[in-house]
């Protein structure tokens, strides 16, 4: 910075409000301290900057799954809102595992951030709770008790019973869901469903899967397994659209032509789901809106020291397309 401002001809402390983007600098200043930076090869190092100033902003973000597109949507939101308040974000997997999600949000931690975002972590909820004591938490897609933990969801029970009312209304009777295991948001989900086919006099047939593409695959070939034909589902409720795809693909290999054959709902409505070629009915998630609002709620406790939770639930939507439709004839 000390290069900077003699090549700029201006103090250090004028480079420091332009690398802050303070509006406190004139155009022309600021023009001759970026050209001067860009002629030195200089950029601020934020965890430096942080140390210095004793104020970070920096925010970690630890995802999940990277496969999953819903992932991708929610950091767009997160990307945006820190943007816009002056905060940088830095990601790491966790590859839906424990052991190694615990180990990136060291690694994040290690960074001094301001605060920390946790996308569907799968995580024990002490490690979690340790983490609260170098930094404020965000989760989102996972609930949690803790006070000092902020979450945000969608409202997964509502979601998975508008998917069965819909598929009900076509005439389904026999509708499978394939759970998401142990997966964040999976249990309310399950609870949808299960709650949604009873209120419809229906059996809530279920599955044991995951949120993956290969789970999906797997627990159609259960199905086809098990289903003798007079009795197989004629819909399926999926996970989220990751699973969906997989359901699908193994439907269309076994000869089962989708939605003639069977219909198939997925959860998320990630970019995935609307591909011509899938044109997937799915549950939205507003989740560019949920990525603002983990930032908010995290700027809300680094800026304005509120202690109280913060328990955001959002409403999911149906998004139509092509891969539900009335069943056809008494078995499929």
């Amino acid at each position: 910075m000390e290069d900077v401002a003699a090549r700029a001809g201006v103090s250090r402390a004028l480079v420091s409000l332009v690398m802050r983007n303070s509006p406190k600098v004139s155009p022309q200043r600021r023009e001759a301290v970026l050209k001067a930076a860009e002629e030195l090869g200089y950029s601020p190092h934020a965890m430096a900057r942080s140390l210095a100033s004793r104020t970070s902003t920096v925010l970690g973000v630890m995802v999940s799954d990277l496969r999953n597109a819903f992932f991708a949507d929610v950091v767009e939101g997160l990307d945006a809102a820190a943007q816009a308040a002056g905060f940088e974000l830095i990601l790491n997997t966790g590859g839906r595992s424990p052991a190694r999600e615990r180990s990136a949000l060291r690694s994040l931690l290690s960074f001094r951030p301001a605060g920390v975002i946790l996308l569907s972590p799968v995580m024990p909820a002490f490690a979690i709770e340790d983490a609260v004591k170098q930094c404020p938490v965000v989760m989102v897609s996972r609930t949690t008790r803790a006070p000092e933990i902020d979450t945000v969801n969608d409202d997964g029970e509502a979601g998975a019973a508008l998917a069965v009312d819909h598929l009900v209304a076509l005439g389904h009777r026999r509708i499978v869901h394939l759970d998401g295991g142990g997966a964040a948001g999976a249990a309310a989900r399950r609870r949808g469903f299960r709650s949604a086919m009873l209120k419809h006099g229906l059996p809530p047939l279920i599955i044991r899967s995951e949120h993956t593409d290969s789970a999906g695959e797997k627990a159609m070939q259960q199905m086809l397994n098990e289903y003798m034909l007079a009795q197989r589902p004629t819909a399926v409720v999926a996970g989220n659209d990751f699973n969906a795809v997989g359901a699908i693909s193994r439907l269309e290999e076994a000869g089962l032509r989708v939605p003639e054959d069977i219909s198939v709902v997925g959860y998320d409505n990630t970019s995935l789901a609307a591909l011509r070629h899938l044109s997937l009915t799915t549950v939205d998630q507003p989740r560019t809106e949920m990525g603002r609002l983990a930032v908010e709620a995290l700027l809300e406790r680094v800026r304005d020291g509120r202690e109280e939770p913060v328990r955001h639930l959002l409403h999911p939507s149906l998004v139509v397309r092509s891969t539900t439709a009335s069943p056809v004839g008494e078995a499929l």
